[in-house]
């Protein structure tokens, strides 16, 4: 076995001689797919116009969203802009409690572990609010491919460069020995966009995942990562790597995306790298996630988990979309509590295999990854009964 393990490492290794001479040059491919399915009427009628001005629930108000002022809108529809006024206060369900930073807390040893192997978690690059309770859990989503992003897309506080430094080719190696130390079992791994590398990095993606499984077999991994720029190729590369969940981020419902996402980035490429990713390997779980609170309408929200549904994806995440910067998209609303609920419904009506909606959530997030976790386990017991004679 260590002999196996020896052979596996130098093996990757090799391979990574050979890759990182590669990463210095650039490709590019292209897209496609549509959709449709229904919600109940029922359901619809439940949840009351949320108001612009609410009850937050301590005795104050406001943190409800405004309206755009005039000449802000597209079609009589709200649009999100960098610079517009912001809604008034943030309501109080937005409170989270503080990490612990003692150092034998379980916070401090996955902090220290991230910064003693030199890796990046997506937890601190873009401001999770999340990464006291995530890293208090013992876990944390690993930011492979580097810290800096050749996209720019308007609601993401991660650094950008046309140019970025080529990826560390020890970096699956150095994730997965974390990954061991953590003792989890499940894992994240995502990653910012990488243009300037011809498959995207969808190797670099593969080889983690591989080496994750050769250290624990049981592990459940799920990649949330980029379109490729719409390269089938490297969907593909990742979809057949021993991966569980194929997550990747549609964002925002379709009228939205010129105004939130970066130019090379839109909604029928990020569907048709989901669709492609079942294709490639039937029973893979796919996942994606919208951010809520951009100015899009209800109906619009719908017809997207209409188009997923479309294209069999089996998990959306909805969460509160809350601005990093001023030099940011301005939040448009906050979304109460209740709105987030009624989206959840109507995903499992759906038949959506997990729907996980709330204002905190976001689409790497340790409570969601307890059920799929459960989820998964359950549904690949069953299968394996049936298959029994």
């Amino acid at each position: 076995m260590k002999l196996r393990a020896r052979n596996v490492f130098f093996f990757l290794l090799s391979q990574y001689a050979l890759q990182a001479s590669a990463w210095q040059s650039q490709s590019v491919m292209v897209r496609t797919s549509t959709a449709l399915p229904v919600a109940s009427n029922e359901v619809e009628k439940e949840v009351e116009k949320v108001p612009y001005v609410i009850s937050r629930g301590d005795g104050s108000t406001g943190g409800g969203g405004l309206p755009m002022p005039n000449g802000e809108t597209e079609d009589g529809l709200t649009r999100p802009k960098v610079g517009a006024a912001m809604p008034d206060g943030r309501p109080s369900w937005f409170r989270v409690p503080a990490p612990s930073l003692a150092p034998d807390s379980r916070y401090s040893e996955v902090k220290e572990s991230l910064r003693d192997l030199n890796l990046n978690t997506v937890c601190e690059e873009a401001q999770c609010p999340n990464v006291g309770e995530c890293w208090s859990g013992g876990t944390g989503t690993i930011m492979l491919l580097g810290d800096t992003c050749t996209r720019g897309c308007m609601f993401c506080a991660v650094k950008t460069d046309a140019k970025p430094p080529p990826p560390d080719p020890f970096e699956p190696f150095k994730t997965a020995e974390a990954v061991a130390k953590w003792g989890v079992d499940y894992i994240v791994l995502t990653s910012v966009d990488r243009d300037d590398i011809p498959d995207g990095g969808a190797q670099h993606f593969a080889h983690t995942v591989e080496l994750l499984k050769h250290k624990k077999p049981e592990l459940l991994v799920e990649c949330l990562v980029s379109d490729f720029q719409g390269n089938k190729d490297s969907v593909e590369t990742l979809a057949t790597s021993g991966l569980d969940v194929y997550a990747h981020n549609v964002e925002t419902v379709e009228r939205l995306q010129k105004f939130v996402r970066d130019s090379r980035a839109n909604y029928q490429q990020s569907l048709s790298t989901l669709e492609h990713a079942k294709k490639a390997k039937p029973g893979l779980y796919t996942k994606t996630s919208l951010m809520l609170g951009l100015g899009e309408t209800d109906k619009e929200v719908i017809q997207t988990m209409k188009d997923l549904r479309a294209i069999d994806v089996d998990v959306v995440t909805f969460g509160q979309y809350l601005r990093p910067t001023e030099n940011h998209l301005s939040v448009v609303e906050y979304v109460k509590p209740e709105k987030f609920d009624y989206f959840r419904r109507v995903g499992e009506e759906m038949g959506f295999k997990y729907v996980a909606s709330g204002p905190m959530v976001r689409s790497s997030y340790k409570a969601g990854e307890f059920y799929l976790e459960h989820m998964i386990k359950t549904e690949r017991k069953q299968q394996t009964k049936q298959e029994q004679p």
